[in-house]
Order: structure tokens, then C-alpha cells, then sequence
């Protein structure tokens, strides 16, 4: 996943070509388990410039206010600055300098930021699309792989269907393409591709473009989390306005 910010002047874009940056990265999540010290990023340029890229890292948590970001004591990234000339590659190295959490503890989580910076050129090439990826990393506990508890409801907001899920158990939740499935077997789409991320002991909300319902039967909550299709049964009757 990543965010797209392009720069100049946007008056310039009818009479100058843009240029897409060529800087892709793999994979876009990593996971270290408790045995594990160090993995890798392959930061690749398939375009047609040189690309430079700076990587930071951070402690990565969840309040009432949605994603936080701290500077990381935990883990380190090198090399934190990267040049790719055109079909390079360069590994970044990932590496934990603190103890896993321990076993029947929560898992810890980072976030890499790489952003690639902008070059000056001649404004008659163009103007360049810069990226920013921001890639999920955590830290597994000793013991058994822990898992996530959920904890769904359909709220109100602005007439609109909003979703709130609380995480009380020890692992994140990816929650990506979410959906109703209603009593007569109609579905409506709340949340299509990746809604975002609850971390453990986290509650999160987030809107939809999906109005409320008039009346509010019996539906059925179909959702993946971590990759795995779920159903739950969800009168939105019980839910919170």
C-alpha cells in the first residue's frame, strides 16, 4: 500500500507531461517471529530515473485518535538512504535490537516509511510523482502464534453506516473487504480492498458511504481479516447510534 503525492504546480499538468516514479517494494509486510532477528526489504527501480529513497522506521501503536507513530527503539532499518539507478535494487535490512515480547504478551508492531525524494530537473521533462510507502511490521511473541478476538458493531454517523471493531486479543487484525449480507440475500459493499488495521487492545471506527438503514434488521457481517473470509451474525437493531 502506498500514497501517491505528486509535485509542482498543478496549473503546469495540461501543458507538461508527468513522469511515475519507478520505485516498488517487497514484500509490503514483514513478520518476525520470536526466533527471528533480522528480515529484508527489496527496494526495486523499474523506472526510467534515478531514484533516491530515504527508509525510517517507527514504534507503531493505536489510541482514540487512530495511528500513532513513535520513534523506534526496537528495531532498525539499514541502509536508511538508498540511490537506485534505472532497473536496480538494493536490500534493506530489518533488524530487531530488543527482545520479542514474551509469551502470553501482545505482539509489537512498527511502521517503515520510505519516501522517495525528489530530483531536480529541467520543468520541460515533466513533473514527478513522488511516493511514500508505509509498510506494516510486527513482532510475533515466544510461544504459540496468538491470534486476534473481535469485537464488531454497526454505529450511526451522520446517516451514515460507520464500523467499530475493538481487538481484545493479542494479535493485529488486517480487515479489508467488508460487506452485509442481508436477510432477502441482497449484500451491500461497506468497505471493498483493505479497510485498515486493529492492533491488539486497539478499538477503531471508521465511515462509509453507506447510508443508514430505515429500518435495521438482521445482517450478516462478511469481512476477511489477516487474509481469511469470516461471517458474523449482526442485528444493526443492537447496534449503537
Amino acid at each position: 500500500m502506498h500514497l501517491a503525492i505528486m509535485s509542482g504546480a498543478l496549473g503546469l499538468l495540461a501543458s507538461v507531461p508527468a513522469y511515475a516514479s519507478g520505485l516498488q517494494v517487497s514484500p509490503v509486510t514483514v513478520t518476525l517471529t520470536a526466533r527471528e532477528t533480522a528480515d529484508g526489504l527489496t527496494l526495486s527501480n523499474v523506472g526510467d530515473y534515478t531514484v533516491h529513497a530515504q527508509v525510517r522506521v517507527y514504534h507503531w501503536r493505536q489510541g482514540p485518535d487512530g495511528d500513532m507513530l513513535d520513534p523506534s527503539t526496537g528495531l532498525v532499518i539499514s541502509p536508511p538512504m538508498v540511490v537506485l539507478e534505472p532497473g536496480g535494487q538494493q536490500l534493506v535490512r530489518v533488524i530487531r535490537t530488543k527482545p520479542a515480547p514474551a509469551e502470553g504478551q501482545a505482539e509489537d508492531a512498527y511502521r517503515i516509511v520510505i519516501d522517495e525524494l525528489p530530483v531536480a530537473r529541467d520543468e520541460s521533462e515533466g513533473i514527478d510523482f513522488i511516493l511514500r510507502y508505509s509498510l506494516p511490521v510486527f513482532i510475533q511473541p515466544a510461544g504459540t502464534e496468538p491470534t486476534p478476538s473481535l469485537t464488531w458493531s454497526l454505529i450511526e454517523a451522520d446517516g451514515k453506516i460507520g464500523i467499530g471493531v475493538a481487538n481484545a486479543g493479542l494479535k493485529h487484525a488486517q480487515i479489508a473487504d467488508v460487506s452485509i449480507r442481508w436477510p432477502d440475500g441482497s449484500q451491500t459493499v461497506l468497505a471493498p480492498g483493505l479497510l485498515g488495521y486493529a492492533l491488539p487492545g486497539a478499538t477503531r471506527t471508521w465511515g462509509t458511504a453507506e447510508p443508514w438503514p430505515a429500518t435495521a434488521p438482521a445482517g450478516r457481517l462478511e469481512v476477511r481479516i489477516n487474509g481469511q473470509e469470516t461471517q458474523q451474525e449482526l442485528p444493526l437493531a443492537g447496534s449503537s447510534r
